[in-house]
């Protein structure tokens, strides 16, 4: 199987734009990804944007962002306080604060929510993802829920089991909001992981799934 790496200064820090409309969703639908480059290549920034988050799950947005990445990664963490649910109501508010976001950061790779997720405040986040980044490499995350909007994706990460258990934990110790909810269940998370990890033969049997919808592809000698 051919790999590809995106087309980046080496000299420089991998850069990562990571983009949740909630507090848990970067976490769901990314983190073994994240723990998985961050273990391979250490060197990297990256901007860890929540759009929803006040209160309770502010306090965990934040750490489990500081959890996920350890003490030699430190995120820059940028809260929103948009309402949960509501956010297609705020459009305007919500599109300058997504100009705000380019300010003084250039990533390597925009990690947002799935285009055709069926949540509004997700699908919204991954439409203004592509307002604001036309010529970057966009990585669309999938989030498993009751919509049912599962879709086929076509870029895999392989998890290393030892990433999914780190990431399962993580879910797990930081979002006690979330423990009441009968989808918030680690059967439920590792459940994906396998699933996705057979369609692309990952050799621990688990991986994460993504949708790219552009990738310019140079072969040079």
């Amino acid at each position: 199987m051919l790999k590809l790496i995106p087309d980046r200064d080496r000299k420089k820090p991998l850069r990562l734009l990571c983009i949740g409309a909630h507090s848990d969703d970067l976490e769901i639908g990314c983190a073994g990804t994240l723990l998985s480059w961050i273990d391979s290549d250490p060197e990297v920034e990256i901007r860890w944007v929540v759009l929803s988050a006040g209160g309770k799950r502010a306090a965990e947005a934040r750490s489990s962002a500081k959890s996920l990445f350890g003490k030699h990664v430190k995120p820059e963490i940028v809260l929103g306080g948009f309402r949960d649910g509501f956010m297609p109501s705020q459009y305007a508010e919500l599109k300058t604060f997504f100009e705000t976001l380019k300010i003084g950061f250039e990533p390597d790779i925009v990690l947002t929510h799935y285009l055709g997720d069926r949540h509004q405040d997700h699908r919204l986040a991954a439409e203004l993802t592509w307002n604001t980044w036309r010529n970057h490499l966009i990585f669309e995350y999938e989030i498993p829920k009751y919509e049912g909007d599962l879709a086929q994706p076509n870029a895999y990460v392989p998890i290393a089991k030892k990433m999914a258990e780190r990431k399962i934990g993580l879910l797990g110790r930081h979002f006690s909001t979330q423990r009441n909810k009968d989808w918030f269940v680690p059967e439920n998370f590792y459940s994906i992981m396998r699933l996705r990890g057979i369609e692309c033969r990952s050799p621990s049997g688990m991986a994460e799934a993504f949708h790219v919808r552009k990738w310019l592809l140079q072969v040079s000698r």
